[in-house]
């Protein structure tokens, strides 16, 4: 064996030993991993239809949802995990129905990444995306993250947190 396989293997022990006993702590001290934050309320029909909306208007061009990104797309939308926790659905079908989005919810994106209007789609499909979008919940304790990555996403600044309460339900 080269010395060089010799440093990778031992660099690859150290981290399994490393990950090893910091489990064996977590169980030891009673810590336990909260698990995914993110969740949808959807039930199947609204969560296949509002899927195949959200693929074919191009949304995953500029956002994540289930934090699935195209590699290849560097715009900095907000992701759409746990969205439905920070807007309810009405506000989305405003939202979506609105002639100027941005007069909605401004954005500091260039005008070719804002978000489109889709006043033009069928007002049922906005109804059937606007629920999808509400049903994308998060757990209680990741809401303020889920405010906190929306917010620079947005703005490029972050969010104080005296201004966390009140961009609750905007």
């Amino acid at each position: 064996m080269r010395r060089g396989e010799i440093g990778i293997i031992a660099g690859m022990a150290a981290l399994v030993i490393v990950v090893m006993g910091y489990r064996t702590y977590q169980l030891a001290t009673g810590e336990k991993d909260p698990g995914i934050p993110f969740y949808s309320t959807a039930t199947a029909e609204v969560k296949r239809q509002g899927e195949e909306i959200y693929r074919s208007a191009g949304c995953s061009k500029c956002h994540t949802l289930w934090m699935v990104r195209n590699m290849m797309e560097t715009v900095p939308a907000p992701p759409l995990d746990g969205i439905g926790s920070l807007r309810d659905e009405q506000w989305f079908f405003h939202y979506f129905s609105a002639p100027d989005p941005q007069a909605i919810l401004p954005t500091r994106l260039k005008a070719e990444f804002r978000m489109p209007s889709y006043a033009s789609m069928p007002e049922a499909d906005r109804h059937t995306l606007a629920a999808y979008m509400a049903s994308l919940k998060v757990q209680d304790w990741y809401l303020d993250q889920t405010r906190q990555v929306e917010y620079e996403k947005l703005t490029g600044k972050k969010l104080e947190a005296s201004s966390n309460e009140t961009s609750n339900k905007k």
